[in-house]
């Protein structure tokens, strides 16, 4: 093993066939720091010539790789985890770089989950199981589960780490070859990541890693013939477009998009827990979290009360440089999605809608005194067909509404064109079940938010994506059954 070097380059370059390599056209792309506005690094402008180039590596590799055993997979996978872990500050201070989150949430979040997706995979892949079924007397069918082949893997910028690895992982542990690209925005992890991977021993080809933008780069993925199966987490819109030129294309597709996620709040919660929850699951990582709950439904009897203690809440959230531990809030991604969450904000005014707080950027003192950063925002006032209350924003803004009955809750639930998550408090649990099996949502909370078990099924409804990630799901993802019958 060479010494491990995951220092920060001025520019970085692809990983094609373990090795480092220079976009073909050679063309870069500027890497800013959203909390700053500096450009501190370049990235490689990748296109089709460059995806073709990871495309052979990893068919090229795919052989060896599919007949590895699990117990040499999981050596590697359990490695790379290892090799994050230890390198927890590091990564982490990568991370908020690249996204603007503060640092304390992607050293407590964001990397320790990178390194639980690894491990969780390593695992999984020594007990998957094929099914076997028998005919009495006639016959036995099994079930061989392998690896598809050569695999795309997008992830979106806003948890980098977190959820390329959750893609990766699995498909590397299934005896699948990748070509994977993080999202342009925020790619210094992903970098990082190819370190990682050479150091653990990862085989040439296994793994390839791409920089650049979506029409380019990910697109040239999408549409690459012989890429068998896309794995992609983001937006909606994106999510429509792939589907479009995967699906004629036969590949297999798991879409994870965007949400507009209903938090349900009853008269009868434990209003203590509920409100310290509601805050997080309202603005954790600049409310840039596809599971946050941007519609907050509270039932009318304490809607008042609710919204006194909330706007007392939110206006203690600091935001703020996010390299300081007194921060809560750091700043948006990017300047494009700076200027998309304020036009949203102009939008719901426009619609009717009465802040109740923030609304306005915030300028801090010091290093961050040009970074974009936005107050926590919260509106009151808007009907539930307002495509505030419509659309999602993916930025710290949440809209309050009531509601009366039961009835009304989950008829206000389900009006979004979305269905990825909701959340539900009440302290009646057969109200909570039956409420939970009628929203239209992948994921159910109750009583909690962004409780996750890595065994678990994710994945939404309607505009929110299909498919399911994690746990056997992933495993099923990446490979493809085949029965065999066996007469006696």
């Amino acid at each position: 093993m060479t010494s491990l070097d995951l220092s920060i380059p001025e520019k970085i370059d692809n990983y094609i066939n373990g090795s480092w390599q220079a976009p073909q056209q050679g063309q870069y792309l500027p890497n800013i720091n959203p909390a700053t506005g500096e450009v501190y690094s370049q990235i490689p402008n990748s296109t089709a010539a460059d995806v073709d180039a990871a495309y052979q590596a990893a068919a090229a590799a795919f052989e060896d790789w599919k007949k590895s055993t699990p117990e040499f997979r999981f050596r590697i996978l359990n490695k790379i985890a290892e090799i994050i872990e230890n390198n927890l500050d590091t990564l982490a201070l990568a991370e908020s770089n690249d996204n603007g989150k503060p640092l304390w949430l992607s050293k407590k979040v964001d990397i320790p989950r990178a390194a639980e997706n690894f491990r969780f995979f390593a695992t999984a892949c020594m007990h998957f199981a094929s099914e076997s079924h028998s005919m009495e007397d006639r016959a036995v069918n099994y079930t061989l589960r392998q690896p598809i082949g050569v695999v795309g893997c997008i992830a979106p910028w806003n948890l980098p780490l977190y959820l390329f690895t959750w893609k990766i992982a699995p498909a590397l542990a299934t005896g699948n070859c990748v070509v994977a690209k993080p999202s342009e925005v925020t790619p210094m992890t992903a970098y990082l990541l190819t370190r990682i991977a050479h150091e653990a021993g990862l085989p040439p080809g296994v793994l390839n890693i791409l920089h650049g933008d979506g029409t380019a780069c990910g697109s040239a993925i999408v549409e690459h013939p012989s890429i068998k199966a896309i794995s992609f987490t983001g937006s909606t819109r994106a999510g429509k477009h792939i589907a479009g030129v995967a699906a004629p294309m036969f590949k297999k597709m798991s879409l994870e998009l965007g949400g507009k996620n209903p938090n349900i709040i009853f008269e009868d919660c434990d209003f203590d827990r509920m409100l310290a929850t509601t805050v997080q699951s309202s603005f954790a990582n600049q409310g840039q979290i596809c599971l946050c709950g941007s519609r907050i439904l509270v039932q009318a009897s304490i809607y008042e009360k609710f919204k006194s203690a909330f706007i007392a809440k939110v206006q203690q959230l600091t935001v703020g440089d996010p390299l300081d531990p007194d921060s809560k809030q750091g700043a948006v991604v990017s300047q494009l999605h700076f200027d998309k969450v304020m036009s949203c904000i102009e939008r719901a005014k426009q619609e009717g809608g009465s802040i109740l707080h923030g609304g306005y950027s915030i300028h801090p003192e010091g290093r961050c005194g040009n970074g974009l950063f936005i107050a926590p925002t919260v509106i009151e006032g808007l009907g539930p067909d307002t495509l505030t209350n419509m659309e999602e924003i993916f930025g710290p803004v949440v809209t309050l509404q009531k509601f009366d009955t039961t009835e009304e809750a989950i008829q206000l639930a389900n009006t979004s064109d979305y269905g990825l998550s909701a959340t539900i408090w009440t302290q009646d649990i057969s109200k909570a079940h039956r409420v939970a099996a009628r929203v239209h949502s992948g994921i159910i909370w109750i009583n909690t938010w962004l409780l996750r078990d890595l065994r678990t099924p994710f994945g939404g409804f309607k505009s929110s994506g299909m498919g399911r990630e994690g746990g056997w799901e992933a495993m099923r993802f990446f490979t493809e059954p085949k029965n065999v019958c066996v007469a006696f």
